[in-house]
């Protein structure tokens, strides 16, 4: 095995796709159709969903914070209210765009 050898990560087109928006929301550059389209991805994707769940709990807990590859490829184990969790992640994450936009001075 030479240097050159690295591990095949196996993804989903959802999961690569969830992972561009997750950076552009991170960077402040999403717009309402990428956040839509982040929706409509974890509730069809549990490995996805999985991801948000977990970053929820890092938001509550910023000391454990992971890798998003780490985090999309573990198994989805969680038998929570996922809906009630997955509804306080998006408003959390409308209530950080409503606050920037605030910020924002009026044209």
């Amino acid at each position: 095995m030479s240097k050159d050898n690295r591990f095949i990560i196996r993804r989903t087109f959802s999961q690569e796709r969830f992972e561009i928006l997750w950076k552009k929301r991170k960077n402040g550059q999403a717009t309402l159709r990428d956040l839509t389209e982040m929706d409509e991805i974890v509730n069809r994707d549990p490995s996805v969903r999985q991801f948000v769940l977990e970053e929820m709990e890092n938001m509550e807990n910023p000391a454990d914070n992971n890798d998003l590859q780490d985090m999309l490829q573990q198994p989805t184990v969680s038998h929570q209210s996922i809906t009630d969790k997955i509804k306080a992640f998006f408003n959390r994450l409308f209530n950080i765009i409503a606050a920037d936009s605030k910020l924002l001075p009026a044209n």
